[in-house]
């Protein structure tokens, strides 16, 4: 018997998937826990439009993480910390401080966690900073740090 399933199941498929399974497990198990649905021409159809509907928001994510990637490589965003006499920072610039400021300056909203900063800046001066905008996809921030 054909399914199609509901949820990811171990052994027979990811949520989605069209699976012929023996029929005593699927009139038995899947159906009655609504783990899967059986397999008719109208399911199938509706299958093929979610697939189409995903497939369209993957590629539409994908388009606005790379327009969005262009747009950062001209933006240089300008902090102000105070430091030391040695050029060190008291405490560091974090991916949140580094947020605020590109909504501020540039009015672009990013994720602080797409934001690739283990550390955080600690010094005066420039820093390039990775952006992971999506998978593939990873544009880059010039930071000035700069005494106050």
């Amino acid at each position: 018997m054909k399914v199609i399933l509901n949820q990811d199941i171990k052994g027979q498929g990811k949520k989605g998937q069209l699976v012929e399974v023996s029929d005593g497990y699927a009139r038995n198990f899947l159906l009655p826990k609504k783990l899967a649905k059986e397999a008719t021409s109208e399911n199938i159809n509706i299958m093929h439009g979610q697939q189409e509907s995903e497939a369209y928001k993957k590629q539409m994510a994908l388009e606005d993480a790379q327009t969005l990637c262009e747009k950062l490589k001209s933006m240089k965003v300008e902090i102000k910390a105070k430091a030391g006499e040695n050029g060190k920072l008291f405490g560091s610039v974090t991916s949140k401080e580094i947020t605020d400021e590109l909504l501020k300056q540039y009015h672009v909203k990013v994720d602080k966690k797409k934001l690739v900063l283990p550390d955080g800046i600690k010094t005066l001066g420039t820093t390039n900073v990775d952006v992971k905008l999506h998978p593939g996809v990873t544009g880059t921030i010039i930071v000035n740090v700069s005494a106050i």
